[in-house]
């Protein structure tokens, strides 16, 4: 008796051909959302569907020149009129991020054009392997106050200012150095007067390293590693204060 083949409809193989797009054979069927992409809403979520109809994962990472909307953004607030840094001397980097919640979030950073490629790399790498950023939002946000964005746990780079404490240009200022996961990864130095200076403020418990949390930055952390790989120092390793959340370019 010869065997009868198994009939599969169309529809299902389409279906399992793709399992990144939202495949129904109902009318009701939801078209995917790219208007946050289109326009480049950081902080908000999409869809695995939004991101291919976009264009895909590719289209959301790139290191392009200010466009002119976020330079309007940054008068007065991370951009300063200065004899150092120009516009032409800074990128615009999009990129996506994933959270603890497991969502898909838009994010942004301004920084140096010689690190914008390699931020971007990076970035791509991290969302590739879902490890947690909670928010990416350009410090504009914020009104460019350190303080308000690192108690918000924001990841940023560039901002115009001097090193808390002094009046000596942070490499921030330059778009050389990055941070990330900024209240879970703060920054302290001891006093000689025995006190403690640390940024954030709140961050208090964070400063003790002995303990898992989310966020943490260590040495075996995969953001430590592809920074560090790609030529950052990490301030973590730094013994006159520890800086957990700050990368910045090894520069010759």
């Amino acid at each position: 008796m010869r065997k009868m083949k198994h009939w599969v409809p169309a529809a299902i193989l389409i279906c399992g051909a793709n399992m990144l797009t939202s495949c129904s054979c109902s009318d009701n069927a939801v078209s995917p959302d790219t208007s946050a992409l289109e326009n480049w809403q950081a902080g908000r979520t999409v869809s695995q569907a939004d991101v291919l109809a976009f264009g895909g994962i590719d289209k959301c990472f790139a290191a392009e020149p200010i466009p002119d909307g976020v330079w309007e953004r940054m008068q007065g607030k991370t951009y300063k009129e200065n004899p150092y840094i120009g516009r032409d001397d800074l990128r615009h980097i999009r990129a996506l991020h994933w959270d603890y919640d497991n969502q898909i979030h838009i994010g942004e950073m301004v920084t140096g054009k010689q690190i914008a490629d390699r931020v971007a790399t990076i970035l791509r790498q991290l969302y590739d392997a879902k490890y947690p950023i909670q928010r990416m939002l350009l410090p504009d946000v914020y009104e460019a106050d350190d303080e308000t964005q690192m108690r918000d746990n924001n990841s940023s780079c560039f901002c115009y200012r001097a090193i808390a404490g002094t009046t000596k240009l942070s490499k921030h200022a330059r778009g050389l150095a990055v941070d990330i996961n900024t209240l879970y990864n703060p920054y302290y130095k001891d006093r000689a007067y025995g006190t403690r200076y640390i940024q954030p403020a709140t961050a208090e418990p964070y400063c003790d390293r002995s303990w898992d949390f989310p966020y943490k930055i260590d040495h075996d952390d995969l953001c430590f590693r592809l920074f560090t790989e790609a030529g950052f120092e990490w301030g973590g390793d730094w013994t006159s204060c520890k800086d957990f959340q700050h990368f910045e370019l090894i520069e010759e």
